[in-house]
């Protein structure tokens, strides 16, 4: 009777090594027939490659004699289409009596980057902007800082000066 144990047999091992070969050469030969049609495919799609390398080639030299007959005078300057933007010149906004770091980052995240963008804000509308980032920052009277960075925007740094040594944290005293 056949034996299905390969272990009690004394030439297993022969057997095992012969099944291997036979999986390998069926696996080589399924593997050959079902790519023979794939690399038909990729020889195919190859030629046509070369073929549209070659009218390329032939295109690039026929618009090579052609570029030789354009004239220079045909030649005119092209204008941007939209102008560019001014860069916005940021400020050392803590210049201003009562403006720490924080309120400074709150600024900016506000869009205000420099004085005269402050000095054009009014105190209420400063206000909101404290109060909508923070509620600690309610505290803080804007009311000085438009007029100080309209001092500092145009360039007054000694009358600046002479008035926030007047003022306490950006407050009239």
């Amino acid at each position: 009777m056949f034996e299905l144990n390969p272990l009690a047999n004394p030439d297993a091992f022969w057997q095992h090594i012969l099944m291997l070969a036979v999986a390998l050469i069926l696996g080589y030969i399924i593997g050959y027939i079902s790519r023979k049609s794939v690399i038909s495919d990729m020889e195919i799609e190859l030629s046509r490659l070369d073929s549209d390398l070659k009218y390329c080639q032939d295109q690039k030299i026929v618009l090579k004699s052609a570029d030789e007959r354009v004239q220079v005078n045909n030649v005119r300057e092209v204008l941007p289409v939209m102008p560019v933007a001014e860069k916005i010149q940021q400020d050392d906004l803590k210049v201003i009596e009562g403006i720490g770091p924080k309120i400074e980052s709150v600024l900016k995240d506000a869009g205000i980057y420099s004085f005269r963008q402050l000095s054009q804000k009014s105190a209420e509308q400063i206000s909101v902007i404290l109060a909508n980032s923070d509620s600690r920052f309610q505290v803080h009277d804007p009311a000085t800082w438009p007029r100080q960075a309209e001092l500092a925007a145009n360039g007054d740094w000694d009358r600046l000066k002479t008035w926030q040594d007047e003022l306490n944290g950006g407050r009239v005293e």
